[in-house]
């Protein structure tokens, strides 16, 4: 074997080689479009799970794929306005504003600098209280539905919107619930990654039942992967057994520069548009695509 060849095998070459692939295979074709609006709302009432990573990102891989998309931030912390490049202080136009004080979603989006077909309704600190004066409302788990409904009559040329919900079953996320057509479930592949879902299952099953009949458990995304561990391998075959084909073939790996990237009020897709992580979310939104087209 010459030199070259010995180098052609080696774990980095083949790594490099294997994302070059993936490359050339996402710059072949163009996602199809949805007609209509797809309103997803991602939640796992668990932490630390990748929720509002996933929601950043897969709405940036949609928009460079040439989707237009709105990303509304329910989450008081305010992670994925941060991770958009969207001012979100006390004194910015909000969500909250969209509940509690009724204003229009159409005052309060704003364009986010990652791209111009990316979109933003931030959170705010406000946020906090939100739970508890819903509680005070008449028609309180439809307050968002219907100023989103509102807006995507007068602006439909939105293909998808992600809400990315607080890490509870508050009625903040009621309310995501009852405006969305899908749900979209990231799992951390580590210890315990099914713990907690029964609850939310129980939720969602009763939102169905109760309030928003045509909400659909559409997907779930595994994240945080390790290929190099039993653990992790073990974890998405769980996953994948008790969800079947709702679950991703595509999985999103454990990246520290899908860590760093929000530092950078960037998403990944963004930042290091090669890296595995990237690549990994523009997998899945074209999977998700696909998926949304076949229905």
């Amino acid at each position: 074997m010459n030199q070259k060849s010995r180098f052609d095998t080696t774990p980095i070459a083949r790594e490099l080689a294997d994302l070059a692939r993936r490359r050339r295979v996402l710059q072949s074709g163009q996602l199809p479009l949805p007609e209509d609006t797809r309103v997803i709302t991602v939640v796992n009432q668990k932490g630390g799970v990748g929720k509002t990573t996933s929601v950043v990102n897969l709405a940036a891989a949609f928009a460079q794929a040439g989707a237009k998309v709105l990303v509304l931030d329910l989450d008081p912390q305010g992670n994925a306005s941060t991770a958009l490049g969207i001012e979100h202080h006390a004194e910015v136009p909000s969500t909250y504003e969209v509940l509690i004080e009724g204003a229009p979603l159409e005052d309060v989006v704003q364009q986010s600098p990652e791209h111009e077909r990316l979109l933003c309704v931030p959170s705010t600190i406000h946020l906090a209280g939100a739970d508890l004066e819903l509680a005070t409302m008449d028609r309180r788990e439809y307050v968002l539905r219907d100023a989103v409904q509102d807006y995507l009559m007068e602006h439909d040329d939105i293909h998808y919107l992600f809400i990315d919900c607080p890490p509870s079953l508050g009625l903040l996320t009621i309310n995501a619930f009852t405006a969305a057509s899908e749900v979209l479930i990231p799992i951390q592949s580590e210890y315990y990654a099914l713990e907690g879902v029964s609850q939310l299952l129980d939720t969602i099953g009763r939102i169905q039942q109760h309030l928003n009949p045509t909400l659909d458990l559409a997907t779930v995304l595994l994240t945080m992967y390790d290929g190099r561990t039993i653990l992790s391998k073990q974890v998405a075959e769980e996953v994948r057994g008790h969800f079947g084909d709702k679950t991703l073939e595509t999985v999103i790996p454990r990246s520290v520069r899908v860590s760093e990237a929000p530092g950078f009020g960037q998403t990944v897709v963004t930042y290091d548009p090669n890296s595995p992580g990237a690549l990994s979310y523009r997998e899945a939104a074209k999977e998700i695509a696909l998926r949304g087209a076949q229905k």
